[in-house]
């Protein structure tokens, strides 16, 4: 397993020295799913039934492992036990980026696992010491709260609900009460689509236009 940093949300720009490689792979890793229903409930009465809001990020949960006791063959004993390791770890992960004003982006992979996110928590269990105290062994627990690029997300989600905010681009042969029709099930708002963009001339649509679509309320007020 390896993890790599990104100094932007598209994940295009790797910060330098900005990936740290898993001493041992771990032995098992964690999603966390998680719905949010709102239970408002009105004075006097006994109770409602619950309704979606939103669905949070999903959560990655793995450990770990550093180690510098010489038991393992690609990590020989160091003067500084794990510390070196450790700080390339946080730099990695958790340390804060001036330039960014916030942790790097992340980017985790392993076998079939690609995972994007930004870090929400990271615990270091410290657990061998030399005569002098030198850390020589610790595992690493993280919680990595997932990431989707804008653009993914949007097509992800799929959203096709009149009561949110669309836009679309014009293709050949759109008309405005085709378009409005495939947004509200109904082209009958073509002329308040028309208000709302401007649009003087809808009957010659160009092709590449973007096309603004309000949530249907505010078009049926």
């Amino acid at each position: 397993m390896f993890i790599k940093a990104f100094s932007d949300e598209e994940f295009k720009n790797e910060v330098p020295d900005g990936t740290y490689t898993a001493l041992v792979n771990p032995e098992s890793y964690s999603f966390n799913y998680t719905t949010v229903q709102n239970e408002d409930q009105a004075p006097g009465t006994s109770s409602t039934p619950p309704r979606f809001n939103k669905i949070l990020p999903q959560e990655l949960t793995f450990e770990f492992l550093f180690d510098r006791t010489g038991a393992i063959k690609d990590s020989p004993a160091d003067p500084n036990g794990i510390i070196d390791d450790i700080e390339h770890f946080k730099k990695v992960t958790f340390d804060y980026q001036g330039d960014q004003h916030r942790p790097n982006y992340l980017k985790i992979a392993w076998g079939s696992l690609l995972f994007k996110g930004v870090l929400s928590s990271l615990d270091i269990n410290f657990k061998l010491f030399r005569a002098d105290g030198t850390p020589l062994r610790a595992t690493a627990s993280l919680a990595v709260t997932g990431f989707v690029e804008d653009n993914l997300r949007v097509a992800l989600e799929n959203n096709q609900s009149p009561d949110l905010t669309h836009f679309r681009e014009v293709k050949h042969g759109d008309t405005l009460p085709l378009m409005t029709n495939r947004i509200y099930g109904d082209s009958k708002y073509y002329l308040e689509v028309a208000k709302a963009n401007r649009i003087y001339d809808f009957r010659g649509l160009k092709v590449g236009t973007q096309i603004y679509f309000p949530p249907i309320e505010k078009l049926s007020k």
